[in-house]
């Protein structure tokens, strides 16, 4: 929120257009990682605010992303400050965790009051990833700062482009062999309690008079929702559809392979041999994709209409389509599903 964010090369101005992105990229976030935290500072006039703590709510993120509450982009940006204020809050996290900082920076200069690459060095001693999205031109000291802590930078073009580059760090990053050690983590799956007026009770450390709230099972406290860190206790609080979403990140569904006649033949002998498969066996003129049952062409064959791709444990054949649906949305292979592969 320095000036630079006031100009309109991206409409109706930068602050807008990236307040809207930042909304989308929250909640995607969320989606992708139920049981991360996220917090969200801004930088103006030569310093950094707080605008929020890290937390584990999507919602109360983005209604503190107001514009008429946020006041005007003024001053110059300090990335400095940004860094020492990220270093301070994520130090303190747990080892298992991932220690980020996402900047979507629209200055050309960055204003501070001593050595930023200083701060860059503590992130890296503190295993932080700062990544940088720019708004302007590249700048060489964010270069810089991301080559530093293993984090990435990219330049919008435009509003589509500065929506992929944001989303594109909704996704967790591969871990490090630091981070890869197994912990066992306590967590708890608190009750529900029931949305008649007649059972509200004040609830969380605010103290807020809500129904439908949820009991932490270890000291009884009511928190408003999950997943959450119990005010009292500090156990981690989640629900089994959480703990669900997030498994995917651990065990992705191996990439496809494009069709081949070698890869095709061998499928052939191991289908074959699977009854409930039976159907699906590729004839000498076609085959369907397992996903979308479309009919798709036989690899090498003449006129091939489709780029046909293969499951390396199930053997089934799936079009180009279905295989960006397994990977980005479904994170389950139908095949290996159905033959329990």
């Amino acid at each position: 929120m320095s000036r630079a964010a006031s100009a309109q090369d991206l409409r109706p101005n930068r602050l807008a257009c990236i307040l809207g992105l930042c909304r989308s990229f929250i909640r995607e976030f969320f989606d992708q990682n139920p049981l991360s935290q996220l917090g969200i500072a801004i930088m103006r006039n030569g310093l950094v605010e707080k605008l929020t703590d890290l937390s584990g709510s999507p919602e109360a993120q983005v209604a503190k992303l107001d514009a008429g509450k946020l006041g005007s982009p003024a001053g110059d940006a300090s990335l400095q400050n940004a860094l020492d204020l990220s270093v301070s809050l994520l130090r303190s996290l747990p080892p298992y965790g991932h220690r980020e900082l996402l900047v979507v920076f629209s200055a050309l200069a960055t204003c501070d009051p001593g050595n930023v690459l200083d701060s860059a060095k503590a992130c890296k001693a503190n295993n932080i990833r700062v990544s940088v999205v720019g708004v302007a031109a590249e700048v060489y000291v964010c270069r810089r700062i991301t080559e530093e802590t293993g984090g990435t930078y990219g330049v919008a073009l435009n509003e589509t482009h500065l929506e992929q580059l944001l989303l594109a760090h909704s996704s967790p990053p591969p871990a490090t062999s630091a981070q890869a050690k197994a912990e066992l983590v306590r967590m708890g799956f608190p009750q529900r309690s029931t949305e008649e007026a007649s059972s509200a009770v004040f609830v969380g450390l605010e103290a807020r008079l809500l129904s439908g709230n949820y009991t932490c099972p270890r000291c009884k406290a009511r928190v408003p929702e999950l997943p959450c860190e119990c005010h009292i206790c500090g156990l981690t609080l989640i629900s089994s559809p959480h703990l669900a979403r997030s498994y995917h990140h651990l065990f992705p569904v191996p990439p496809y392979h494009e069709d081949s006649k070698e890869r095709a033949e061998e499928a052939a002998g191991v289908l074959i041999r699977q009854p409930a498969m039976r159907d699906e066996v590729p004839t000498s003129t076609g085959s369907y994709c397992f996903g979308c049952l479309r009919e798709v062409s036989q690899p090498g064959a003449a006129g091939q209409l489709h780029l046909t791709l293969r499951c390396g444990r199930c053997k089934q054949v799936f079009c180009f389509e279905c295989d960006a649906y397994v990977h980005e949305q479904l994170h389950n292979c139908p095949g290996c599903e159905f033959g329990g592969t």
